[in-house]
């Protein structure tokens, strides 16, 4: 087996983990506006455990793709080509979504927050069942040609398994969420944000194992099976700590639950990184869709440092952010002039 392209499979399986686990809450964050908070207060809430946050999670996006782009360029542009219309609509999705953080707060008027706070929930939520779409295809194939590419007309994309895997990373994300709001809220969003996590976590993570399995079913291998089996444990141990109120660690298995979910179906495909549902001769694999050695090992020494100084360097955003958040440390709403009027009425 090939070295350098099976490292950098690894790297951009654990880049797209890293994505799932850190944009999963604040994606579901963003749902949970619409979902869950029950007033204005309670939404701004919500907005500051994630807001210092968030833009640093979606670099993990940019990067996958990246890296993606770089390691196996024929990957990238079987699969991206073949979901032009529903990245499409994710890229859309983020930018409405982003845009909506900065203007929800301009305007001191129940319209104006309300229709910025459906752009928050239905942003996150294209984004994130597209994402999960383009993954779970990822692993179980598109109908591609010999050429590696699609055939059908644009929608030729869509499948039982694409839903299935955008319900799998919609259903995680809020369930995500529920466990991130009981870590870094106080009071009664806390307390609810545990109980809607107890009693909806065998539901919501229903749609990621049934991903799981069926990945298992088409390409499985014996660790890849017990991997499996030792997430559906993390899971319960997570409910079981949840019910103990120990926050933090409910957090961190849901995490494990991830992790070894992920390894479960990127190892089950390997070494193939995109299926043809046409023909197995059509497979795309590590070794026909990779880049040269040359490039492989360039970037892997770009790698080696620049990823350790971006990782320290979140870790740290979020150690300086790690305090709870309540209702209590959320100022009164009041509407503000604009820079350049301010100054015109300053002079008038």
């Amino acid at each position: 087996m090939e070295l350098l392209p099976t490292i950098w499979f690894i790297a951009i399986a654990v880049l797209w983990t890293g994505y799932l686990f850190l944009e999963g809450f604040d994606l579901g964050v963003g749902m949970l506006m619409k979902l869950f908070a029950r007033n204005n207060t309670e939404r701004r809430v919500l907005l500051n455990t994630i807001g210092p946050v968030w833009d640093g999670n979606e670099v993990w996006l940019l990067t996958a793709g990246g890296a993606t782009f770089a390691a196996f360029p024929l990957w990238y542009a079987s699969l991206f080509s073949a979901l032009y219309l529903p990245l499409l609509v994710v890229l859309v999705a983020l930018i409405f979504r982003a845009v909506a953080f900065e203007y929800r707060g301009k305007v001191d008027t129940e319209s104006w927050r309300a229709r910025w706070d459906w752009a928050i929930a239905l942003g996150s939520f294209l984004a994130a069942f597209g994402v999960g779409a383009a993954l779970a295809l990822t692993t179980t194939g598109l109908p591609l040609n010999a050429n590696g590419d699609r055939e059908g007309g644009p929608f030729a994309w869509f499948s039982g398994y694409a839903v299935l895997g955008g319900l799998a990373v919609v259903c995680f994300s809020l369930l995500h969420a529920l466990a991130f709001l009981a870590l870094k809220t106080d009071g009664d969003v806390r307390h609810r944000a545990r109980s809607w996590f107890i009693r909806l976590l065998p539901v919501l993570l229903l749609p990621l194992a049934g991903w799981a399995v069926s990945v298992q079913v088409l390409s499985g291998k014996p660790w890849t099976v017990a991997a499996v089996a030792v997430a559906v444990v993390a899971a319960a141990v997570a409910w079981f700590l949840a019910r103990k109120g120990a926050e933090g660690r409910a957090f961190t298995a849901l995490g494990a639950f991830l992790v070894l979910g992920s390894a479960s179906i990127f190892g089950a495909v390997f070494p193939v990184v995109l299926p043809s549902t046409l023909s197995p001769e059509f497979n795309l694999t590590i070794s026909n869709a990779s880049s040269s050695d040359y490039t492989l090992g360039l970037m892997s020494i770009v790698a080696a440092v620049g990823l350790p100084l971006v990782i320290a360097y979140q870790a740290w955003t979020y150690w300086v952010f790690r305090r709870r958040v309540s209702a209590a440390h959320i100022p009164e709403a009041h509407s503000f002039l604009p820079a350049v009027a301010a100054k015109a009425f300053t002079k008038g």
